[in-house]
Order: structure tokens, then sequence, then C-alpha cells
């Protein structure tokens, strides 16, 4: 094992978190605000909303899967469950469990009686808790302690030529040297999956990334859309993109030349290291939502026109396609990569760059969104009929 400059928090299950959060998840949306009540009474804890509200229906066990799994990322030290006693949110509770989640607290409204007194209950909870992860301190840690996720939104006609290939280099030497790295957001490589497909290391491999990709397309084509049609987006048009071809191809190359090990489905937790595509939609935030419930604990997200999108328990580093936009949103952006198109630096010279900037913030320097307190929050839905409501 190739030596690492990383220190990280080693979790019971053998995990690592490049974060140590105590995380406060509310299990309907009618706990929302309480949820935010704890958070700003305790400055240290995160909290996230959301709008799902116990309904059963097709995407119940998507919704079980990605809010289970985002409690139990490795970042999280521990999780605060608010909920209404449901036996599906116990059920998110089990599973988060089953995934790992070694500090686990469940305060039940009904149980509680009031939400005056659950807020208060989660307050003392949450003191407690951030006391303890203040003590755990980071230790040595191996490569495959980073769990890479790749983004881009908001891409441009530079995107294909500066920050995704120099992150393409960045994420070849961490599978190299035994990290994992994830590649997702199924509609941005419509175009380019015969591609990725002969780099898998297996035929079958190669024949799932095709058949995701084609699943993906399916779905959307069912609604009378179609989806490469309207690609790319009027942004990415605006940016100076002109097909969904160039689009796809400059996307794709955020995965390097690495081989692929695998595919994943929507938030899975990749079974060891090397390089993964995951099926995920392009929005944004639906996507880091995915990224985080399948346990990747940081992330580098390539942008041509700027965006402040953060995560609340993922390191979220953003990379500037160029430079007038770097200069101009500062304050969003980590690191500018318009360097190799003004012909100042090399793409290795800014692959070796991010490579750094990720060996940085995984030992818990902040990001920008961190800083400005970015961690948005979306649940990723397929079905719109609702059959039901858990009581």
């Amino acid at each position: 094992m190739s030596h690492s400059p990383i220190r990280a928090y080693l979790r019971p299950n053998g995990s690592w978190g490049l974060r140590n959060h105590v995380l406060v998840l509310p299990l309907h949306s009618a706990l929302s605000s309480s949820a935010r009540a704890i958070e700003d009474a305790c400055p240290g804890a995160v909290a996230i909303t959301h709008d799902w509200s116990g309904e059963v229906d097709g995407d119940l066990q998507r919704i079980i899967r990605i809010l289970a799994g985002f409690a139990s990322n490795p970042n999280n030290f521990a999780t605060i469950f608010l909920s209404l006693g449901s036996a599906n949110e116990e059920e998110i509770i089990a599973q988060a469990e089953n995934l790992g989640l070694a500090n686990v607290v469940h305060l039940s409204l009904p149980h509680i009686g009031s939400t005056k007194l659950l807020i208060d209950v989660g307050i003392r909870e949450a003191s407690d808790l951030l006391v303890r992860a203040h003590e755990q301190i980071r230790i040595e840690a191996p490569w495959s302690a980073i769990v890479l996720g790749l983004e881009c939104g908001g891409s441009d006609a530079l995107s294909g030529i500066t920050a995704n290939p120099a992150l393409g280099v960045a994420s070849d030497r961490l599978v190299e040297l035994g990290a994992m790295s994830v590649l997702g957001e199924t509609t941005e490589i419509l175009g380019a999956e015969h591609l990725l497909a002969a780099r898998a290391i297996t035929q079958d491999i190669g024949q799932r990334i095709i058949e995701t990709v084609a699943r993906y397309e399916k779905s959307i084509n069912y609604e009378g859309i179609d989806l490469r049609g309207a690609q790319p987006s009027r942004g990415n048009i605006e940016g100076g993109l002109s097909t969904l071809e160039e689009k796809s191809l400059g996307a794709a190359k955020k995965a390097g030349n690495a081989q692929l090990s695998g595919v994943l489905e929507y938030a899975e937790i990749p079974p060891a290291r090397g390089l993964y595509f995951m099926d995920t939609p392009g929005h944004d935030i639906e996507q880091l939502t995915g990224y985080a419930a399948g346990h990747i604990n940081i992330v580098v997200f390539t942008t041509g026109r700027g965006t402040p999108t953060g995560s609340a328990i993922m390191p979220v580093i953003k990379v500037a396609t160029n430079s007038p936009m770097a200069m101009k949103l500062s304050d969003l952006i980590d690191l500018d990569a318009g360097s190799i198109a003004d012909g100042m630096e090399t793409l290795a010279e800014v692959g070796t760059r991010i490579f750094d900037e990720i060996i940085r913030i995984a030992n818990g320097c902040e990001t920008k969104a961190e800083i400005s307190g970015n961690h948005e929050f979306a649940l990723s839905r397929m079905y719109k009929t609702i059959v039901s409501y858990d009581a």
C-alpha cells in the first residue's frame, strides 16, 4: 500500500469520514422546520429539509434508500432522526444502522409530545454529540479513504478542454493509488456511452453502461420528451456548446482514462476501489444527494457558468473552466482551470493542482461552498402516482 498523506476519521465498520458531522435528519416534511431550529441552536450541527410526507408509491424504496444512505454517510459522526413514528421511518433508521451508522438518536414526535419539546430534546442531544465528535481525532488513512464524486454543471465551450479533462487527470491518479471515483449524470453521457463501455474491465460491465443509458432515455421518452433533441440546454448553448455530442464527450472526460470497474444504481455504495458509473439525473442537487447516499465523501464540481450548489455533508470543490468567471465569482470558485485555455498551464499541471486540492480539503480545509453554508438537498423521484400514505 502506498503511503497516504490523508488523515481522516475511522468509523466502526472500517469506512472513513473526511468530515465529522452531527446530522439532523427529518423523516417527514412536517419536521423540516424542527430540524432547522436544532441546527440554528447548535453551531456545528447540520440539517437538511425535504418534501417527503410519507407517501407510499413507486418511489418509496428509492426514498428509503436515499435517506438511509445519506444518514449513514461516513462523513457523519452521528445522525439525529426526527420522526412521526411510522413503519417506513423505522425502516430508514434500521437500514442506516445496517449501512454502518454507529451513533443514532431517534426522536419521535408522538412519543415526546410536542414540537417545542422535540426541538428542546434535539438541541440537548446535538450538543452532547458535538462534544463527542470534537473529541475524535483524525488518524492516518489509506488512499481508499477517498471516495470521489465527479460532477459538472453549467457547462460551457471550455468544459471539455480545461476543467473536465484536468479533473480526469486527478481522478486517474487517485484510482491508481487505490481510491474510488464515481462518474454520474446519465443525461451527460448520451452519445458517449459507447466510449465508456469500451473502457469497462469486463464485457458485461460495458453492456450494463449501454443498457443503463438506454433505460434512462426510455424512461424519459415515454413522456413524449426527446431527450437527445432537448440537449444541450439553453444555458449550455449560451456557454458556447452546440451539440449533444460535444457536451457528452466533454462531460465524460471527468472520468479520465481509467477502466470502469462497475455500474451503480442511484445512491448505491461502490463495493471496492476503482472507477464507477452511477445512474443519476442531470439535476445537480439530486445528483449530489445520490452521491452522498452512495457514501461518496468528497466531490469535485466543474462549472463554466458558476453555481453555489453544495452539500450538507460532502465537501464540494468548485473548479472553473474559464478564468473570467473564476475571477467574477471568486466567492464560489475554489480553483481556476481556465489557465489551460490561457496557455499559462498544461493539463497535467492543473490536474496536479486539483489532486492537491482534493487532499487539502479531505484533510479538513473548507471549500467555498462550506464556508458560505450552501448545503442543498433534493429527493430524486421517478414516479408520480401516490398510492397511499404511511400512517
